[in-house]
């Protein structure tokens, strides 16, 4: 049976920032689709297998997709489709999954995006 990581996310108006906490993991698999769909999965560093599958809040564009594969985490950067700010992560208006959790360090509101941006650029990703 799979597991799921801690995952922690943050936007800005025109991508949202995930990152994945799975140190030295394998195997890793990013899948993203237009119409919001997000797939993730990878090995553990004992074998472990983890994934998951968001339907986020819009639309997003899979070739403007960048993943930064780190030691201890996995930065997954995700192009919207429009911009603008979502109310939230997920399409659905159900709590989101106890792993789901906001990324405080990396938050900014609507009016401070100008002023701020410590966002993942995408000079600090790459494609996977």
């Amino acid at each position: 049976m799979s597991r799921h990581p801690e995952v922690l996310w943050a936007q800005r108006s025109d991508k949202v920032s995930l990152t994945i906490s799975l140190p030295d993991a394998k195997d890793i698999s990013v899948k993203s689709e237009p119409q919001g769909l997000f797939s993730f999965s990878a090995t553990g560093i004992q074998g472990e297998s983890f994934d998951f599958s968001l339907e986020l809040y819009g639309k997003i564009v899979p070739e403007g997709c960048k993943t930064k594969v780190g030691l201890r985490n996995i930065i997954c950067s995700v192009q919207k489709e429009e911009k603008g700010w979502w109310k939230r992560l997920l399409k659905s208006e159900e709590k989101p999954a106890p792993y789901i959790k906001v990324d405080w360090n990396k938050w900014c509101d609507e009016d401070e995006e100008e002023s701020n941006s410590n966002l993942a650029s995408d000079d600090d990703a790459a494609v996977i």
